[in-house]
């Protein structure tokens, strides 16, 4: 499924009227991402169901995308440093979407979004923080029900039934003392979240963020994953391009994301920037060279 057809980035003319504009305000350190991309001739692109961008760092792939990403006011999770003059570019872009009925415009607004290393990294961070907090809670709970069990003086010994929080603290007594310690802690904490490696908490982060029917930018999704995990992300990324209504925009180095037969691959270390195949990347035919070079050692 399209939804972005096309995206016209600011052209080289349009982005010497502005820069020369006299009346533009001088404190700006630098004029980015203006000066990107007219070098590598790149103004108008166009998508397919998945499109790949794949260059070295500093090649401008991930400025792209989130330049289509703030263009499109897609959801993020993660903020990003935008340059002074970030804003004044994304104005002048321009884009066309596909002519889409009520239900389908709906939900690509409400499901589409870009998603970043820093959205996955805080992910697992997150998932960390979960646990400890729930461990350091269990804890306590468990000593304040021995307490109560064994020590009933420190039970309280009233209630004021105009007072909600000493009846919740009667009733919380109570139950620590008559329920078992197991069912007590999974009725109010719930158990700790599977304990994944880094690779299945990132894996299990796309899994639960891309849903059916949206466009997804992806910046790296690689980072963090091992070869075997980034496999498993290539097919679920096929299947619910396939099958569920999903566009994908991608930036990546990962030879296994940009391999994907039904990709669009732009090479960004192009000049000019083109379509090409994903055999005559740069980085892969690095690739190529190495395993060619060492294959006597497998």
């Amino acid at each position: 499924m399209i939804y972005l057809s096309s995206f016209n980035l600011v052209s080289d003319k349009s982005e010497f009227v502005f820069l020369s504009n006299p009346y533009l305000p001088t404190y700006h350190l630098t004029v980015y991402p203006f000066k990107v991309f007219p070098d590598k001739g790149l103004q108008l692109i166009s998508f397919s169901d998945i499109t790949i961008f794949s260059g070295g760092n500093g090649s401008g792939k991930s400025t792209l995308l989130n330049i289509i990403a703030e263009k499109l006011c897609l959801k993020r999770d993660s903020l990003f440093n935008k340059s002074s003059l970030f804003d004044n570019y994304v104005e002048q872009t321009d884009y066309k979407l596909t002519k889409l009925n009520y239900i389908d415009a709906s939900n690509f607004r409400e499901v589409s979004r870009i998603i970043t290393s820093d959205d996955v990294f805080n992910h697992i961070i997150q998932v960390r923080k979960n646990n400890k907090d729930i461990d350091l809670m269990r804890g306590g709970m468990l000593e304040q029900r021995l307490e109560y069990k064994y020590n009933p003086d420190t039970r309280p010994r009233s209630i004021d039934f105009e007072d909600e929080e000493s009846i919740k603290r009667y009733r919380d007594s109570m139950e620590m003392v008559k329920t078992s310690a197991s069912k007590y802690i999974k009725k109010h904490l719930g158990f700790n979240e599977r304990t994944y490696s880094n690779g299945e908490n990132g894996f299990q982060y796309f899994t639960e963020a891309i849903k059916p029917g949206g466009l997804y930018i992806l910046d790296e999704p690689e980072n963090s994953l091992s070869a075997e995990f980034q496999l498993d992300l290539v097919e679920y990324i096929r299947a619910m391009a396939r099958a569920y209504k999903c566009q994908f925009l991608i930036s990546t180095h990962s030879p296994f994301i940009v391999s994907m037969e039904e990709a669009t691959v732009y090479d960004m270390d192009g000049d000019p920037v083109t379509e090409c195949k994903w055999t005559e990347l740069m980085n892969i035919r690095l690739y190529h060279d190495f395993f060619m070079e060492h294959h006597g050692e497998f």
